[in-house]
């Protein structure tokens, strides 16, 4: 499960693994999966055969080993994890994007949410745990068999009261009128956003916000216009570009004047030597950015709905 409630409803994943949880097994920093625990079963990979019945009251985060001497960890199946491993039934969001969302659209437990379109839902799940676990996220999403297999993510991960999935076209139908004036905050990730942003400026409370992910330029200011015309101040568009390193020890001998590199020598790679430091031993740890790093995703348009009572005020 990703999120756990204890009776007093705090959050929690400090707990033993039983049989029929969601486990995040990490092989490597590139190869994750979703498994769930059954008493009786067997994962079988590159590093061996793991026994699901091994696994069972273990803590998340373990350690657990195979019958050839290789190695798993056990992982709690967080929001940042499952982005990592779920299926991509459309273009998910990621973490710079995700956790820049909730920040600016001011989730907090107890906020309602409404969010158009559902796609692979890693951006709900996120949202659910933000709003746990008095608040709730309602999602939708106007193909049927996606809103499905959303719904059945959503139970396996331990969320589905959390979260309803409805099957609605709100582009061309708007949100339903039982939402009127209840969302603190409203997410778009539409085709054409500004033909749901009058319906969405209906559903927020006042001083609610809105946020629209659109991945071309003229659709933000289509519905930059939009929100111009329907009551919303503060706009602001951002672009979340995200640039990660790798960390890695190398062996640095043939470098130094004496090895197999021709006779150069370290200073002829000032830059090498700027980002290295001594890990001990053989080697020297060396970073440097990664060759795999996602750069532009798409723009993220924020605005919040005018409270006419204060302006009144």
């Amino acid at each position: 499960m990703v999120l756990q409630l204890h009776p007093d409803n705090r959050l929690s994943l400090n707990r033993q693994i039983k049989d029929g949880d969601l486990v995040i097994v990490y092989e490597k920093h590139d190869a994750m999966k979703a498994v769930k625990v059954s008493e009786h079963e067997v994962l079988q990979n590159r590093f061996g055969a793991f026994k699901h019945s091994d696994w069972i009251g273990k803590s998340f985060g373990s350690k657990v080993y195979g019958h050839k001497g290789g190695f798993v960890y056990l992982l709690a199946p967080t929001p940042e994890l499952w982005t990592l491993v779920l299926s991509h039934r459309t273009q998910i969001l990621y973490i710079a994007d995700i956790s820049f969302v909730i920040m600016c659209l001011e989730i907090v437990p107890g906020s309602v949410v409404l969010e158009s379109g559902t796609g692979s839902g890693s951006l709900t799940t996120s949202f659910a745990r933000a709003v746990a676990p008095t608040g709730h996220v309602y999602t939708f999403d106007f193909h049927q068999q996606r809103a499905a297999s959303a719904r059945d993510d959503f139970e396996r991960t331990g969320i589905s009261e959390l979260v309803k999935v409805g099957v609605r076209d709100i582009q061309g139908e708007g949100f339903p009128e039982e939402f009127i004036g209840r969302a603190d905050s409203v997410f778009l990730d539409l085709p054409q956003p500004w033909m749901a942003i009058p319906s969405a400026g209906k559903m927020l409370r006042g001083d609610g916000i809105l946020c629209s992910f659109s991945p071309c330029i003229e659709q933000v200011q289509r519905s930059s216009e939009a929100l111009t015309s329907h009551y919303f101040t503060d706009i602001r568009t951002f672009e979340v570009l995200l640039r990660t390193y790798e960390v890695r020890k190398r062996n640095m001998e043939g470098q130094d004047g004496s090895g197999s590199n021709g006779g150069g020598s370290v200073e002829e790679h000032p830059k090498k030597r700027k980002c290295g430091f001594d890990a001990g031993g053989d080697g020297t740890v060396m970073v440097r950015p990664s060759s795999e790093s996602r750069g532009h995703t798409g723009y993220l348009t924020f605005a919040r709905l005018r409270c006419v009572s204060c302006s009144d005020n």
